[in-house]
């Protein structure tokens, strides 16, 4: 056989390189912007003032700053950077570099998570004056869109969704200030915040928990303590041993610091629009106090990734600093709690 039939002529070996070198410098362009954009996007908000947001909307508007319009204002604005921020609204994303992210995405959970405590307890307690009055209607719409699946890509997006959310409380807003609207109305009394510092200890009572997991725990069953005739659907071991998965150490972190970050803006609204009521209770350094312990989930991380030390090993556990932040927090809001109940 002649060989020389098969081989490739000149021309042809230096086009087939040709075509190959172009496309290795494609790739190559491609995963550098990719990678660029990774890193853009891969970066959290920062905090804002959220007098000053308040105070921006009520004049760009004409409204007054009524009692409700700050802790409305920062609802509305981390919704706006929920979904405004780099990159724009990441958890749905089905293309690179966002499709590999995970970070921003569980961050953005965290944030939502809150919004959606905020919400419900703004519908059903700070806008009503007594449990048989009726429901404001933005709010009502706005506690739905909120709720919304946090991951759908189409048919609706969720961007849609938390959109018409942030103007259902744009309406709310404005009715507050206007006179002739009485039936938008924020009720800042001591039950109305006990009743949303509950729902937030919960939630920080179970991120201490997840966040301490990631060295693995044993935990007593405590469920039924307390109580001889309580009972339960099923058995449950009475000793189990917990322990995050290390695949989501990472989610768990940023899904604490997304909470945290929300809380964090949210609780300042709540020292102005319920001033009042933290005065009379000689209660507002209370508030302080969990402000400050929350400032420092909001600490730079120098870490490339979230290390998972052993509690006394020689690498940093970055989930049991931030549970050490959020039971802190949670202990003060159980003591808040305690003392807006007093007369």
């Amino acid at each position: 056989m002649n060989w020389k039939f098969w081989q490739a002529s000149p021309e042809t070996s230096a086009q087939a390189n040709w075509v190959a070198r172009a496309v290795g410098i494609a790739v190559g362009a491609y995963l550098l912007i990719v990678a660029f954009f990774w890193w853009w996007w891969d970066a959290e908000p920062d905090t804002f003032d959220v007098v000053e947001v308040a105070r921006e909307a009520a004049n760009a508007s004409g409204e007054d700053l009524v009692t409700g319009a700050i802790t409305t204002s920062t609802l509305i604005r981390m919704g706006e950077i929920l979904l405004d921020k780099r990159g724009g609204y990441l958890a749905n994303d089905l293309f690179p570099p966002s499709v590999w992210m995970d970070n921003v995405p569980n961050w953005e959970f965290g944030v939502i998570v809150q919004m959606r405590d905020m919400s419900r307890v703004m519908r059903a307690d700070l806008s009503r004056s007594q449990s048989q009055s009726t429901e404001d209607p933005d709010l009502s719409l706005a506690e739905g869109k909120f709720f919304f699946n946090n991951d759908s890509w189409i048919f609706p997006r969720t961007e849609d969704e938390y959109h018409d959310g942030v103007e259902y409380l744009q309406g709310y807003r404005a009715r507050l200030s206007d006179a002739d609207r009485p039936e938008a109305q924020f009720y800042a009394r001591a039950d109305n915040l006990r009743a949303w510092l509950t729902a937030v200890e919960t939630r920080l009572g179970s991120l201490s928990q997840r966040l301490s997991a990631s060295v693995g725990k044993r935990q007593l069953d405590v469920g039924l303590a307390g109580d001889r005739a309580a009972a339960q659907s099923t058995p449950t071991p009475s000793d189990a041993a917990l322990q995050t998965s290390w695949f989501e150490i990472d989610d768990v972190f940023y899904e604490a610091r997304g909470q945290a970050w929300a809380l964090l803006h949210m609780l300042r609204a709540v020292e102005r629009d319920f001033a009042e009521v933290l005065e009379d209770k000689n209660a507002r350094v209370s508030l302080l106090q969990i402000v400050r312990e929350l400032e420092g989930t909001q600490k730079t991380i120098w870490s490339p990734m979230i290390l998972n030390g052993t509690g006394f090993g020689f690498t940093a556990n970055h989930s049991l600093v931030m549970a050490s932040y959020i039971s802190r927090a949670n202990a003060a809001i159980i003591d808040l709690r305690a003392l807006l109940a007093q007369g």
